[in-house]
């Protein structure tokens, strides 16, 4: 039994708004809906969704710690890569999705200086308005010199964008479908409510989404009783995507496998996780709008929407491989040695992010490119495209 702490009075009263929300919802759906509704409008409903209300979600005093917040070697790392691409267009834009604290967009762009390689515009797509008053109050205290060269979008830009594209932990929190196989069909979980609680619901409504998955499972082998998820909007974003990256780098940073490691029986009651307070458990139903809901990406699905877009897969590695060919350990060493403090903690921050017990094997990272011809820096020491 995990103990969680509760939530304050005001962070109550939101969670209660939402779920009246979401009770009208399933109301107005014939008793039901479909599980990535519920748990688009749980991180999203603007105002009241986990990643739309005004409560602290990053770092140890939030819910859960994300690599930009674990250490600025990771940001320095990434600003190596997107040098080296920037360099081979003679220029070009960085657009970095779901930007979370700003702490990414800060140490990248703080590398990128130092480096001399700046972008012409690093520009954010972020749906949270509270998330961009955040990034744009942190960027301003820490980078105050170059806030005029970021910008704030809330669509795609065009299709002539050209650099590179970032996203860390953002296709985790895609709302995601979850099934049940019994061995011949596969059946959506919706999500209803009793009357004093929201609860599982398995449909047996045959569509083109089931039909696809039981494919799937037919296909992975998998044994009747088991439980996942898929993305189903995966393709259609990465196709939307793919169309504006003209030239450049799609660079995605986020924990998954390849699919046969994904939909194999040792995961047969799916990856879906929620993180409360430096807690994770399983229960979406938990205080709805109060804390994160994720599910594992599976990398084979990224790069086979990415080749329907039309897109390269130039690289796929681990966080500690990617981390380590960008120069993770000569950015540790100019800490060094005569600041100990300072080396000791950044060699600690550097453990966390590439130990295979911490973030180091758990992590991917997947190079999707167009028109970019060069060895990329982070997936030259390791590429394990042959997974996929």
């Amino acid at each position: 039994m995990i103990d969680f702490p509760a939530p304050d009075p005001a962070a109550q009263t939101l969670s209660a708004a939402l779920s009246s929300v979401l009770r009208e919802d399933i109301a107005g759906s014939n008793g039901s809906i479909a599980f990535a509704r519920y748990m688009e409008r749980c991180l999203y409903e603007p105002g009241l969704g986990y990643y739309s209300a005004g409560l602290q979600k990053f770092g140890s005093g939030g819910d859960f710690v994300t690599a930009p917040e674990v250490s600025p070697l990771f940001g320095q790392c990434i600003a190596r890569s997107c040098s080296a691409v920037l360099a081979s267009l003679g220029g070009g834009d960085i657009l970095e999705f779901g930007a979370g604290s700003g702490r990414l967009a800060l140490d990248l762009l703080a590398g990128l200086e130092r480096l001399d390689a700046l972008p012409r515009r690093y520009l954010i797509l972020e749906r949270s308005a509270e998330l961009r008053q955040r990034q744009q109050e942190t960027l301003r205290e820490h980078l105050p010199q170059l806030v005029d060269r970021v910008s704030w979008i809330d669509v795609l830009p065009g299709a002539d964008f050209r650099g590179v594209m970032l996203a860390n932990e953002v296709l985790d929190a895609m709302a995601v479908e979850r099934f049940q196989w019994d061995g011949e069909t596969a059946r959506l979980f919706h999500v209803a409510f009793d009357g004093e609680r929201f609860h599982w619901q398995l449909t047996d409504t045959q569509d083109d989404t089931t039909r696809r998955i039981a494919t799937l499972c037919a296909d992975c082998d998998l044994p009747a009783g088991y439980i996942s998820e898929v993305n189903a909007g995966l393709p259609a974003w990465l196709q939307a995507v793919g169309e504006r990256l003209q030239q450049g780098l799609l660079l995605l940073i986020d924990y998954g496998y390849p699919r046969h490691e994904y939909y194999h029986s040792q995961h047969g009651s799916g990856t879906l996780m929620c993180h409360y307070r430096q807690r994770a458990h399983d229960d979406p139903f938990l205080w709805p709008g109060l804390q994160d809901i994720t599910a594992h990406v599976d990398f084979t699905a990224v790069a086979e929407a990415a080749v329907a877009a039309g897109l390269d897969v130039s690289g796929y590695t681990t966080q500690a491989g990617f981390l380590l060919d960008s120069g993770l350990d000569e950015l540790l060493q100019c800490a060094g040695p005569g600041d100990s403090v300072s080396y000791m903690k950044l060699a600690q921050q550097a453990k966390t992010l590439i130990l295979p017990g911490e973030m180091g094997e758990r992590f991917k990272c997947i190079a999707l490119t167009r028109g970019l011809d060069i060895d990329i820096p982070g997936f030259r020491l390791q590429d394990y495209r042959n997974r996929l």
